[in-house]
């Protein structure tokens, strides 16, 4: 075998390994992103009569219908008490019912990005138990609208995407050079698609605003995605402006991009997103007009 099929052959195993590396790294993202967040159930466990019991409790559902709220059932009575989010509100409560082996209480809809704070109490023989317990709060709901599957889909995909591009692109700018300017520039192409046309057109869908982040207001989720674009922006333009001759300084920005999208990914999803303010709802300001975001909490 000449030296140069050993050498394209060394490339491509190293090509190889660099691609599973990347890939590796998104599903660890895609994992992180799966359970954490105030999107995803919240669980724990409460006990009755010596006997454990695990509970999921939904924290992100659809405007299409009460929220349907569900615990395994102890034998024992129960309520569900709930009120709006950042309201002055009074809890209202309501009994829960035994459907087969669950408790089972119905939060009222609300309009797109609204938010209720719940919990529930069992009433075992021996006095009243809260669910979840006093040191873990309150659950906190959000309500949106439907999101088309040919919208969200494409969305999705292409973020991830963006980020498996991205995370390639870090570890060329880290260890092999050589295809690094092209995926710098792929994953600016992506993450302007997914990101800034997708995910706003996504965002209209399920709330009715097509952007809540800076500079009209601070939803997190979209800072996230604006600080990614423009990190990407000046790793491209300094590649642009940029000589191959010495490759440092351009492999340092897009090794700092990669990062900056891995420190980014961490960030919990839907932290301190796009909520209804209830008190422009009761002024008759429309639910769509009435979004708030930015704020501390959920």
């Amino acid at each position: 075998m000449m030296s140069s099929d050993i050498g394209r052959g060394s490339r491509r195993g190293r090509e190889v390994v660099l691609w599973i590396i990347a890939f590796v790294l998104v599903v660890g993202a895609a994992g992180y992103q799966r359970f954490t967040g105030p999107s995803y159930p919240a669980r724990g466990t409460f006990e009755v009569a010596g006997q454990g019991y695990d509970y999921r409790l939904i924290r992100n559902t659809l405007t299409s219908g009460d929220a349907r709220v569900a615990i395994p059932n102890p034998g024992v009575p129960g309520a569900l008490h709930y009120k709006r989010y950042r309201t002055d509100d009074d809890f209202t409560s309501a009994p829960l019912q035994a459907e087969g082996r669950e408790l089972v209480g119905y939060l009222p809809v609300q309009p797109p990005a609204g938010k209720l704070e719940y919990f529930l109490t069992l009433r075992p023989a021996d006095g009243v138990m809260r669910v979840p317990g006093e040191a873990e709060g309150n659950v906190i709901i959000r309500f949106k609208d439907p999101v088309p599957w040919y919208s969200l889909v494409p969305h999705i995909s292409m973020m991830f995407l963006a980020l498996l591009v991205g995370m390639r692109a870090g570890l060329a700018a880290l260890i092999a050079p050589g295809p690094m300017r092209r995926l710098a520039w792929t994953t600016l192409v992506i993450m302007t698609i997914g990101g800034m046309i997708l995910g706003p057109i996504a965002q209209w869908y399920a709330f009715g605003a097509f952007w809540t982040g800076w500079p009209f207001d601070y939803d997190l989720t979209d800072n996230k995605v604006l600080i990614m674009w423009l990190v990407w922006i000046v790793g491209c333009g300094v590649l642009w402006l940029r000589t191959r001759k010495d490759e440092r300084v351009s492999r340092a920005v897009v090794a700092i991009a990669a990062l900056v999208m891995v420190v980014v990914y961490l960030i919990p999803h839907s932290t301190r997103g796009t909520e209804v303010d209830y008190e422009l709802l009761d002024q008759g300001v429309p639910a769509s007009e009435a979004l708030r975001s930015g704020r501390p909490g959920q």
